[in-house]
């Protein structure tokens, strides 16, 4: 019912619901000056969209006259659908694209640097080729090839956690990989080529198939139940779903053991993967950490 009533006002009315929402549940407070600034609406489009939330949440909202500012109710339920991760990029950055206050985000928040960043010329040459179905002709620096140029046909990008790359058919391996973003030079558009069905992306067939990985604590740590509390375990299991393409990204981000004997340091390795077989056979492995080669023959 409550969907239903939301659909019912405009995409642009929604936004600022959300955003009232977002406020009062995680900021504790909303008020007329915060719709204003973050959209540029006049004081009586804020206050019809205070009403409209209040009409569409009733119990959700009260009003602290002392401050003059709406807060949540202790019965305060969320309608919106709010992801963590979208959340939690909001608080620390900033809450939608058009936010450019000068303080970023809504609370002290510290984020890793990111070592490696593209420039945006390199991401404006393969996002447009990604978008307009391009072939793109580059110069690409390769740990084991060295430089070389490439005709390309990217058709996804990928964050590793650690770099950008972009999911491509590389015509000169007849295979689709992985490139390093910021490794690409002297990209351009190769005019009138054509993209061959078995170079499109629903021929990749490592980006369309859905591996379980099943994660578990890795068995020497000290207190299993505090890591299986980190990260939200049943029965001392993680399930997750990734592309096969990107399975070694997600297992060398979170320092997964991958190794047939659980060698690795615990110190470092908190978990292990529990289904070693479901990862033989892909690209990625190489990458897994203690998957060594000889590692399938152990299985």
């Amino acid at each position: 019912m409550a969907q239903q009533t939301i659909n019912q006002h405009s995409q642009k009315q929604r936004d600022r619901l959300a955003y009232i929402e977002f406020r009062l549940w995680f900021l504790g407070d909303a008020s007329r000056r915060d719709l204003m600034e973050r959209f540029g609406i006049a004081p009586a489009v804020a206050t019809r969209d205070f009403t409209a939330y209040r009409e569409l949440a009733p119990e959700n909202i009260d009003f602290d006259g002392s401050r003059k500012v709406y807060i949540p109710s202790e019965q305060f339920m969320p309608v919106f659908e709010h992801e963590p991760e979208r959340v939690l990029s909001a608080i620390s950055k900033g809450f939608g694209d058009g936010d450019d206050r000068q303080g970023g985000g809504y609370l002290p928040c510290e984020l890793p640097l990111r070592l490696n960043r593209p420039t945006l010329q390199e991401v404006a040459i393969v996002t447009r080729a990604i978008h307009q179905q391009q072939v793109l002709l580059v110069k690409y620096h390769s740990l084991k090839r060295g430089t070389a140029k490439r005709e390309v046909i990217p058709h996804a990008l990928v964050d590793s956690g650690l770099r950008w790359h972009t999911r491509v058919f590389d015509r000169e391996t007849g295979e689709f990989r992985d490139l390093v973003i910021s490794r690409i030079e002297a990209a351009s558009p190769v005019p009138d080529e054509e993209i061959l069905p078995h170079e499109m992306a629903n021929a990749d067939e490592e980006w369309n198939r859905q591996i379980d990985l099943v994660l578990m604590v890795h068995p020497a740590v000290v207190r299993p139940e505090i890591v299986q509390k980190d990260f939200g375990m049943r029965r001392g299991e993680l399930h997750v779903t990734v592309r096969a393409a990107i399975a070694g990204y997600v297992l060398q981000l979170w320092n997964v053991d991958c190794s047939p004997d659980r060698r690795l340091d615990p110190m470092i390795h908190r978990l292990c993967l529990k289904n070693l077989k479901a990862i033989i056979g892909t690209k990625s492995l190489e990458i897994a950490p203690g998957f060594a080669g000889d590692s399938e023959k152990k299985l």
